[in-house]
């Protein structure tokens, strides 16, 4: 990412703008901020939901426009159906958990375990943000135990500069007006995450759970792994961190965490 583009994340993000309330109207006062467009840019289908989903949803509250991407289905990981059985099923899911958050849908042309990290894959995820047009993007953070979702994290963060650059010819004109990127917290991604930025998620919490139990995985009919009872756990713990009821936290790029005053807060 160019470092243009990393010191205007990081004058947006320390305003912690996601976490305010569009002021009320006063006469004479300027016109409301556009509802801003949230791109959460996942490896595979349900990734974003867990780990973003209940700021996506909160924020949907607010009348944001929420887009996820999901690069690969997932369909690799039901070891009693095959992929192609299982990736039909992964999409209907995803489909119903969008439309309880209030979301939109693209699904990418990848496969599960095989996701490149490549040019082509950097100009087809910067032809989708030329395409939505986002303000904030959400991704993996850049370390995992996963390939699929470290190659997200660089594809994506490569794709933000390529979707800025004029010279970049894809199906769309270049789109400068990304205002944050987030890392997700992902147990599967935790070397090295540092939880910086907190939001509170409790008004858009119940709407989370009734979202991503439309996922067989997350209501523990496939995997060992407890993933409702982790992310709802550990949205209480970001919570008491943060004195919320329910909180998720983000880690920003190091540049990211950079503010600059002109007198103490």
């Amino acid at each position: 990412m160019s470092a243009t583009l990393r010191l205007l994340a990081a004058l947006t993000l320390g305003t912690l703008a996601l976490a305010a309330r569009p002021a009320a109207a006063q006469p004479g006062a300027p016109a409301a901020a556009p509802p801003r467009v949230l791109l959460a840019v996942g490896a595979h289908a349900g990734d974003m939901e867990l780990t973003a989903g209940a700021l996506l949803a909160h924020q949907r509250l607010r009348g944001d426009r929420v887009v996820f991407l999901h690069l690969t289905l997932g369909e690799g990981g039901n070891p009693k159906l095959s992929p192609e059985a299982y990736g039909a099923q992964k999409r209907r899911e995803a489909l119903a958990t969008a439309e309880k958050i209030g979301a939109e849908v693209i699904f990418g042309p990848y496969k599960d375990g095989e996701l490149p990290n490549d040019e082509a894959v950097r100009r087809y995820v910067a032809d989708i943000i030329r395409q939505v047009k986002p303000t904030h993007v959400v991704t993996h953070w850049e370390k995992s135990i996963h390939k699929d979702h470290s190659n997200t994290h660089a594809v994506v963060d490569d794709a933000i500069l390529l979707a800025s650059l004029p010279g970049v010819v894809t199906a769309h004109p270049a789109h400068r007006g990304i205002r944050g990127i987030y890392y997700a917290e992902n147990w599967e991604d935790k070397d090295g995450f540092q939880p910086y930025l907190y939001v509170d998620v409790s008004d858009a919490f119940a709407t989370w759970k009734e979202a991503v139990t439309q996922y067989e995985f997350v209501r523990g009919g496939i995997s060992s792994f407890p993933y409702l009872e982790y992310y709802d756990g550990l949205a209480t713990v970001r919570g008491a961190e943060a004195r919320k009821p329910r909180a998720v936290a983000f880690d920003l790029d190091p540049l990211g965490k950079k503010r600059v005053l002109e007198a103490l807060p």
